[in-house]
This record gives structure tokens, C-alpha cells and sequence, in this order.
């Protein structure tokens, strides 16, 4: 009989959940002595209630939380020891006892546009169907082409892909790391530039959820984070968290480092586009918490509680 793995990693069951829990497995067995053993480490595929849910907005089913309340049951149960995220994807307030407790490199947070019909956003004709569940996508792509029309495509990678090639839709949007995670950069016809469409907060980096308590594991993945991501992401989710946000408010963040400096860029908009609140904070990487959060202030008090009823 086989010995039970040290290590016990939950995950949701697409194939770019699966790919990017293999990278974590490989990361964390190349890091930690312990865990190198063939069977060292166990892959659970735990399904969630936001993959069975296809045919409406997150926003009105429960928000994130249907992408990893299953997960953090496991994590509580015992069944997993920690559990890989699409950080974009995390609560912005994690249950009492789990931890956000590492981050792999970042890949390309920048979205992707994908159409047959047209080389750019820009280039896509007047009426054209952009399909999409995103409320951010959404309300930046009204707010610049209030010419278009953005329709719910929920689903994978594959699954929007597949609905893009029937012309149930004339384009889409999806993240640039998903697309080259699962070596699918070919589909993009453009990359947006975070000027044309500020991507999602944490978009592009994977997140590792753990028990509090669990000094081991907490220790493990410690010799897998990658600082820089920790601390772009962390002044990312502070401006979140400022705003109280969820899926229900269209919210963009987008933190960059350049030697121990960071610039913040957040924005927040009403769903159809038509009023949009930026703002831009820039300092020492010590402050990314305080300077996430003071921006996430700025824009709650700009934009009026009525934008997050």
C-alpha cells in the first residue's frame, strides 16, 4: 500500500487550474527536500459550485466565494493541506483560519482580445457581441466603446473559445496568463495595454491558501514565494478591500515594481460604462499595504456609496 502524500493539494478541476497546480507542484518538490519522493505530494480535484454555474453573472449566485468555499472546506476537513488559486479568483476577506500564504512569479496580468471578425477592440464593428461575465471587462469596454454590446459568456478558457469559434460571439476577452499557461497565446488577435483595459486585481498570479495554524506548510511554502508578486498583489487586494470589493462592482487594480519603488493604478466604474473613477499612487515598496488601501479610500468617497449597493 502506498504512503499517504505529505502534502495535499486542492484544486478546482479545469485544465488551467490543473496546469497551474502542476507548476506549484513542481515548484514546491524542487524547493523542499521533504516533499521530492515520487507521491510526496497528492493532487485532490475538488468541484465547485461556480463551475457547475453557467448561464448567469457570479454577481447574482454568490460572487467569488463559489470559486473556493469548497476548497476552504477542504482545507478546514483535513482532506488538503493547501489549496491553488487564480488569485483574481480569492475572496477579498478569507475565512477566519486560512491564510493567503504565497504567491508563484506573476505571469502577464494584461487581458487578451480574441475575435475572428477583427484585429484589435478598436477595429471591431459597431454592434458587434462581446461576450463576456466580467463586470470590469464590461464597464471599461462601454466606457470606450459604448458602441458595442457585452453579453454573459461564463465558462473555461476552452469553453468560451469553443462558443467564440460558433459566432455565438463576435470577440471575447480572457487573461493573457491563462492563454500562455495552457500555450494558447496563438489565440490572442491583441494584448490590451492596462491603459485600455486595467486588468483584474491579482489577475496572472496563483495563490496558495493554507491553514493558519499549519507551521509545516506555512513553512513549505515559504521557500516558493515569490516576493515581488506578494507585494505587487498585496497593495492590489489593500485597495480591494478598501472598497469592499466584489463581483458585484466593476473594480480594476494593477500594482508595478520597478526597484524598491511601486506605482498603484486602481479604478472603479458603474456596470454600462458610464461614469469611471481612476486614480494612480506611487512610493516605496514598504507602504504598497497603506498606499493600496489609501487609494481604495479615494475611490470609494469619489465614486458614492450608491456604485457598491
Amino acid at each position: 500500500m502506498a504512503a499517504a502524500p505529505l502534502l495535499k493539494i486542492g484544486t478546482r478541476g479545469s485544465p488551467l487550474a490543473m496546469a497551474q497546480t502542476h507548476e506549484a507542484r513542481v515548484l514546491l518538490a524542487a524547493a523542499n527536500d521533504d516533499l521530492v519522493a515520487p507521491g510526496a505530494i497528492g493532487i485532490t480535484e475538488i468541484k465547485t459550485t461556480g463551475d457547475g454555474i453557467l448561464d448567469r453573472p457570479l454577481a447574482e449566485v454568490g460572487g467569488k466565494g463559489l470559486f473556493t468555499k469548497e476548497l476552504d472546506v477542504a482545507l478546514f476537513d483535513g482532506r488538503v493541506d493547501i489549496a491553488v488559486h487564480s488569485t483574481k479568483d480569492v475572496e477579498t476577506f478569507l475565512p477566519d483560519g486560512i491564510v493567503l500564504a504565497a504567491f508563484l512569479e506573476r505571469e502577464d496580468p494584461r487581458d487578451a482580445f480574441l475575435s475572428m471578425k477583427a484585429p484589435s477592440l478598436a477595429k471591431l464593428s459597431a454592434g458587434s457581441i462581446v461576450g463576456s461575465a466580467s463586470l470590469r471587462r464590461r464597464a471599461q469596454i462601454l466606457n470606450r466603446r459604448p458602441d458595442l454590446k457585452v453579453e454573459l459568456l461564463r465558462g473555461n478558457v476552452q469553453t468560451r473559445l469553443s462558443k467564440l469559434a460558433d459566432g455565438v460571439v463576435d470577440a471575447t476577452l480572457l487573461a493573457n496568463a491563462g492563454l500562455n499557461r495552457l500555450e494558447l497565446s496563438d489565440k490572442a488577435a491583441e494584448i490590451l495595454s492596462p491603459e485600455d483595459m486595467l486588468p483584474a486585481v491579482g489577475q496572472g498570479a496563483v495563490g496558495i491558501t493554507c491553514r493558519a495554524d499549519d507551521d509545516r506548510v506555512l513553512e513549505w511554502l515559504s521557500q516558493v514565494n515569490h516576493t515581488e508578486t506578494q507585494i505587487r498583489v498585496t497593495a492590489e487586494r489593500a485597495l480591494l478591500a478598501a472598497l469592499d470589493g466584489s463581483c458585484r462592482t466593476p473594480i480594476g487594480g494593477l500594482a508595478e515594481i520597478d526597484g524598491d519603488k511601486i506605482c498603484l493604478r486602481g479604478l472603479v466604474a458603474r456596470e454600462d460604462g458610464s461614469e469611471m473613477f481612476e486614480t494612480e499612487r506611487s512610493g516605496d515598496i514598504s507602504d504598497a499595504k497603506a498606499m493600496g488601501a489609501d487609494a481604495g479610500r479615494e475611490l470609494r468617497s469619489r465614486a458614492g456609496d450608491d456604485l457598491f449597493e
